[in-house]
């Protein structure tokens, strides 16, 4: 899968600022290692991410906290996507032709979720971890 998403960077179907995959071991915590090959050193770095996989298996409920109803939603869905001994891709997309790449990833047989983020969060995240070094 990730040599299809470079293809459809290079032929400018989608472009990404960041980007991660995880890991969920049949027992133990998950792992996340950045996807350096889709965006190189990444935008938001490791602490984005593991922030978010703490989120997605560890506290859901945070993202109530947060004020983010709609977010925490999400991420119940997603943690609750990932069995034990699969793995995600996570993107963080700027912009993509949504109908060329779904296409194209559907042939990997994928559970495809996603949302939006509105411009005030999109801030704040940039805000929180932009400075962040890549892990």
């Amino acid at each position: 899968m990730l040599d299809t998403i470079g293809r459809l960077q290079k032929e400018e179907l989608i472009t990404l600022e960041d980007a991660a995959v995880v890991v969920r071991p049949q027992k133990g915590k998950p792992k996340v290692k950045q996807a350096q090959s889709l965006v190189g050193a990444g935008a938001l770095g490791g602490a984005f991410w593991g922030m978010l996989i703490g989120l997605l298996f560890f506290a859901p409920w945070l993202g109530l906290v947060a004020g983010a109803v709609g977010g925490a939603i999400f991420i119940k869905e997603v943690g609750e996507t990932i069995e034990p001994g699969h793995s995600a891709l996570f993107l963080l997309v700027v912009k993509a032709t949504r109908d060329k790449v779904l296409p194209e990833l559907a042939k990997y047989n994928a559970t495809i979720l996603q949302t939006s983020l509105s411009e005030e969060d999109d801030a704040k995240l940039r805000e929180a971890f932009g400075a962040q070094d890549v892990e």
